[in-house]
């Protein structure tokens, strides 16, 4: 402080001992000057600081006047910078952009160094320091143009590049990107056999990018003649970048669109081509239009599949972008140990951190472990598919057979067409084949069932015709055993009966697999088939018995004279001589545990006790005028989310449900809904939401819950298509990227090409810099269809 305060003698050489000190010697007040040796150590001893002069610390004396900086300097004075620890003024854009060399002016180091201090004749001192145009300073304050610019900065200013090559730059580019969409929209490979970075191959891509320049004459001369020969922007990591702004601009809008709406996560698991462990990730929510959306995110690989490890990507996937774990309201697996396990699983991890997080097992998946655990604990239903196997794989086993079995159905059929057993007209007796059982979709086992029984004399000649002119003795042998087990009442019963088992369970399996598919309907479904199961076990055993005798005579198979014969067991020693009527047998041995071991699953798997919210959810159909409507059962399920109804809400909600079920009632339009999910659509569209905010919050809880992975099986189906065995080399992100195109086509068309060429541009430094362009006027798809 001593530097620049300058002491003034006193009257007296008394120094200040209290705080009223005054000079002796005048009358008037003295001015008091602060001595920073005198300092009182105690702080309740000090003299307050406001009994100093104002401006003491910033003042200099210059003769008899006092001098300090003035802070309206910056107003005159852009580049002004002020240090009170030094009271000196400095040069901001001199301090950053200051050369080393620079003229007779290199050397003067006092507004970027040192500072100035000297408060006389400040203004002129400052313009001098301006300088004229080729100064220091003006030099320094052109960088700053530059810098603040980054169009114009100093890479841009030395590659010189002109108006017209930026133009050129932004047409290739976009040609780019052009050819990069057609390839993602396509599923096609970017550089043919080898999707790794270090690969030097072009591929599809540049035989694309030749062809498109060929077509267009404006594009040709910009590939031909505009681009450098270090710029030709072909290279793996242009065409990954530009794969990832398309892929990044689709999840910002799927993120946009959630907002702040509650939504619900499904996941599954698979291997990929390449036998990566991938984690497949859709989110289900309730867009602005009441409408259903379910969108995939991306896939994450996975070092290992335990439960902790899942939950861990999820998090950092949620926090990546912006997804709060706390409007999470549902989950749903396909029922693995590592996903809904009660103690550890994924979806108790996810219940400690968000309890709200309901878990629904995947229904279909549930109606798929009915089929199975039949097979699995009925032998004779087990050994029944293991033989249906067997004669795919032996029908099905060469073109030969596959030839021979199609002309032999074309011939069945022209002979049942001339004896008018069969009528002929479009779309009727296409040529097919018999269907390969899937081992995951028990689904497909119908279609196998159905197929047998229609191409049954086809299949039955070329299963002979292997028997008697193979020359293979095991294919003999196999084709032998399954004429034998063919040509069994047993066999042709077991083929009825599974057909009309999984004819009734394989339309709810296939209306599961529906996106817009909800709650409510699915337990409509469920009930039913657990309808239709009874009602065939009451009443059905005659028809499938007349069925059965009828194909049996068309065929010529040996059936049983009289159902009240006796019949050994099956599965016992000869020895023992145990013996039942066939009725007995097939009735009550067979058809009647079928369906009751089916139907004991089901009730198992979708008992009221284990939905319970679900079956209060249901309160909200519309259907028959809202016959189901229940307000006690709906108000439960604010009491299972307090959450999202806070307990003012509760209150008011009771009072709401009567208004809202007296509206609808009297109103047509909303009685004869179909769905919740139409009614939901009906009510934005009336703006009959914003009158009943709380009934339809319950209604987005109603639609936000999963009730199948089907999206989640459709992108584990679709990586397989992306990721081939001449593509198994695509890194993990490359791979998701390209997924999330793939599948999410609706929003990937629609999205602006500047936004993509934008982010782009964001990513890193590139050469050029395109400047965003003032209106949109290049949509997504080109002026150029490829």
């Amino acid at each position: 402080m001593d530097k620049f305060l300058t002491k003034r003698p006193r009257s007296n050489e008394s120094s200040v001992k209290d705080d009223n000190a005054t000079t002796s010697s005048s009358p008037k007040r003295a001015r008091v000057e602060f001595d920073s040796n005198n300092l009182v150590a105690d702080p309740g001893l000090r003299m307050p600081i406001e009994k100093y002069d104002g401006n003491i610390k910033d003042e200099k004396k210059y003769g008899n006047q006092y001098r300090c900086f003035n802070p309206s300097w910056f107003d005159s004075f852009p580049w002004l910078e002020y240090s009170a620890e030094k009271d000196s003024a400095f040069c901001l854009w001199c301090y950053l952009f200051k050369p080393t060399t620079y003229g007779l002016q290199s050397g003067r180091d006092v507004f970027s160094k040192l500072g100035y201090n000297n408060w006389k004749n400040v203004i002129s001192t400052f313009r001098d320091h301006e300088g004229n145009v080729t100064s220091i300073h003006n030099f320094a304050a052109d960088k700053l143009e530059l810098f603040k610019n980054p169009r114009q900065n100093v890479t841009q200013k030395i590659s010189q590049h002109s108006s017209e090559m930026e133009v050129a730059y932004r047409v290739r580019l976009t040609a780019i990107l052009d050819i990069v969409q057609f390839l993602l929209r396509q599923g096609l490979a970017f550089q043919g056999h080898d999707e790794s970075s270090s690969s030097k191959n072009k591929g599809n891509f540049l035989e694309l990018l030749y062809w498109y320049g060929a077509r267009v004459d404006k594009i040709a001369k910009t590939l031909k003649a505009n681009a450098p020969g270090n710029n030709q922007m072909t290279a793996p990591k242009i065409q990954k970048d530009l794969v990832h702004s398309c892929a990044e601009k689709v999840r910002s809008l799927i993120i946009e669109d959630i907002g702040d709406r509650i939504f619900s996560l499904m996941v599954d698991k698979a291997r990929d081509i390449s036998v990566k462990e991938q984690m497949a990730i859709v989110l289900r929510y309730v867009d602005s239009r009441g409408q259903v959306i379910e969108r995939f995110l991306c896939v994450e690989h996975v070092t290992d599949t335990s439960s902790h490890t899942l939950k861990e990507a999820i998090d950092n996937l949620f926090a990546k972008y912006g997804l709060p774990l706390s409007r999470l309201r549902g989950q749903g697996y396909d029922g693995a140990s590592n996903m809904r396990g009660e103690f550890n699983g994924l979806k108790s991890l996810i219940l400690k951190d968000n309890p709200y997080a309901r878990y629904v097992h995947c229904f279909a998946h549930q109606l798929q472990l009915i089929v199975v655990g039949l097979a699995k604990k009925m032998s004779i239903i087990n050994d029944f598919f293991s033989y249906v196997i067997k004669i795919v794989n032996l029908v099905e086993a060469s073109c030969k057979r596959k030839d021979a079995l199609r002309q032999s159905q074309h011939e069945n059929i022209v002979t049942r067409i001339e004896k008018g057993v069969i009528s002929t007209g479009r779309g009727c007796n296409q040529e097919t084949s018999l269907a390969r059982p899937g081992g995951t979709r028990w689904g497909s086992h119908y279609y196998t069932i159905l197929r047998l029984q229609m191409m049954w004399p086809a299949v039955m000649d070329v299963v002979g015709n292997v028997h008697d002119d193979g020359t293979n003795p095991d294919q003999q042998g196999v084709a032998l055993g399954l004429i034998d087990r063919m040509e069994r009442f047993e066999f042709v019963f077991i083929l009825f009966l599974m057909k009309k088992v999984l004819g009734i369970t394989n339309g709810l399996l296939q209306a599961l697999q529906e996106k817009n598919q909800n709650i409510v309907n699915a337990l409509d479904m469920v009930e039913g088939v657990k309808f239709k199961l009874q009602s065939l076990r009451d009443d059905g055993w005659d028809e499938l018995l007349a069925n059965v005798s009828k194909f049996c005579v068309e065929n010529d198979i040996e059936m049983p004279n009289n159902m009240e014969e006796r019949l050994l067991v099956r599965g016992r020693p000869r020895c023992e001589k145990q013996a039942t009527t066939y009725l007995h047998y097939y009735r009550v041995e067979v058809f009647y545990s079928v369906l009751d071991m089916i139907m004991q699953d089901m009730n198992s798997h979708f008992s009221e006790s284990t939905i319970e919210l679900l079956s209060c959810i249901s309160c909200l159909d519309p259907k028959q005028s809202f016959s189901r409507f229940d307000a006690v059962k709906l108000v439960h399920i604010v009491e299972l989310y307090p959450e999202d109804f806070s307990k003012l809400d509760r209150m008011a909600l009771v009072d709401q449900l009567e208004m809202y079920i007296y509206d609808m009632g009297k109103n047509v339009d909303f009685s004869s809904q179909g769905s919740i999910g139409e009614l939901a659509i009906k009510l934005v569209e009336t703006e009959k939401n914003l009158r009943y905010p709380l009934v339809y919050r319950l209604i987005e809880l109603a639609l936000v819950l999963p009730i199948s992975t089907a999206s989640v099986e459709r992108v584990i189906s679709a990586m397989n298509i992306i990721k081939t065995d001449l593509r198994n080399k695509m890194e993990d992100d490359f791979f998701t990227d390209s997924l999330v195109c793939d599948i999410e086509k609706d929003i990937f068309n629609e999205i602006d090409n500047e936004d993509i060429l934008q982010y782009f541009q964001n990513m890193r430094t590139h050469r050029i810099q395109l400047a965003p362009l003032d209106h949109s006027s290049n949509k997504s798809g080109s002026s150029v269809s490829m």
